[in-house]
């Protein structure tokens, strides 16, 4: 049986990470009586966290928001993610949030322990940011991914796992792990890739480690000219998409590069300039090429143009008919 103050601690733990439970569930957990939950219970409310009860059989325990923040519990993984994020926040693109997210941080990381403040490190290490605009739903990578990939970098340690590609089939991949990129709310690795010959990005919600992992390596020299984010930059739109396309736009480049939208853009001329993007959905890629606000062209692939003749047609049926309506509820309109 658990101390006092280890029990309070552990019940505080509980209350924090599920919305209700009932007496005699916690009595289970905590290996005590239903009488000790209650009074246990109490203490915690007299140290200022708000504990609500429901009597009844379907009532219960549950954790209320308070007047003032009490303190936290975290687990090592929420710990992690937590530092993770303030560590970006810090780094802008939220306006007026990085002073106060420094703060949050500095506090945080006096208290970590040593194994987890190890673990935030080598992940801010070994991640480079490419800021911009997030897309509305992104694939979910768990922290364990993340940090098995930046620990084997930070190491030198070959990296083995199983990738599922953009049809659907798994290959396993022996790589040497050079640096983690966060790109519009996507994790990437760029590494490389030892049977292969050749350094190759990875999308990171595809990667499942194997373990135990490789062997040592030496650092080769990396892509770009060490400018990882460029070298990013410059493929994700192309080999990592099932399709790529190119497109002249009506528009001088820095235009569109102050939009911040992703893909390569070539200069042509003071007055247009070449967008070479990608995508795993040629209608998505069409809609996404109507959202930029300037005129353009197709130039290949022929399914690229096809998949934006279908939505522009889509268009002109949605309002075929907008005038001739206009025009008969006014003639039956009184004068």
């Amino acid at each position: 049986m658990l101390e006092t103050s280890a029990r309070l601690l552990k019940l505080l733990s509980l209350l924090q990470a599920h919305r209700e439970w009932t007496g005699p569930e916690l009595a289970a957990r905590l290996e005590v009586s239903t009488r000790t939950i209650r009074n246990d219970v109490e203490r915690l409310r007299t140290l200022g966290y708000p504990v609500h009860a429901t009597p009844g059989v379907a009532g219960g325990y549950r954790l209320g928001a308070g007047a003032a923040l009490p303190p936290l519990l975290l687990d090592d993984e929420e710990a992690v993610a937590m530092a993770v994020g303030l560590g970006r926040a810090a780094g802008g693109g939220v306006e007026g949030i990085e002073e106060s997210s420094v703060r949050a941080l500095a506090k945080l990381e006096q208290v970590l322990p040593s194994r987890l403040r190890r673990r935030v490190n080598t992940l801010n290490a070994y991640t480079v940011q490419i800021p911009g605009q997030v897309p509305g739903s992104t694939p979910a990578v768990s922290p364990e991914v993340l940090t098995t990939i930046a620990n084997a970098a930070r190491d030198h340690e070959r990296l083995r796992f199983d990738y599922t590609g953009h049809e659907g089939g798994t290959t396993v991949r022996n790589v040497e792990p050079h640096r983690l990129v966060h790109r519009r709310g996507r994790w990437y690795l760029v590494a490389y890739d030892v049977e292969r010959d050749g350094w190759r990005t990875f999308r990171v919600d595809r990667v499942r480690p194997r373990t135990p992992s490789g062997p040592r390596f030496t650092p080769r020299e990396p892509p770009a000219d060490g400018d990882v984010a460029a070298y990013v930059e410059k493929g994700v739109n192309t080999a990592m998409w099932r399709h790529s396309g190119t497109v002249l736009a009506h528009a001088p480049a820095e235009r569109l590069r102050a939009l911040s939208l992703g893909p390569e853009i070539e200069p042509v001329d003071e007055a247009t300039c070449l967008l070479k993007l990608g995508g795993d959905d040629l209608d998505g890629m069409a809609a996404w090429l109507g959202f930029i606000g300037v005129d353009f062209e197709v130039l290949d692939p022929p399914e690229l143009a096809e998949a934006v003749v279908r939505l522009s047609e889509r268009y002109r049926r949605a309002v075929s008919g907008r005038s001739g309506r206009g025009q008969r509820g006014a003639a039956g309109c009184p004068t």
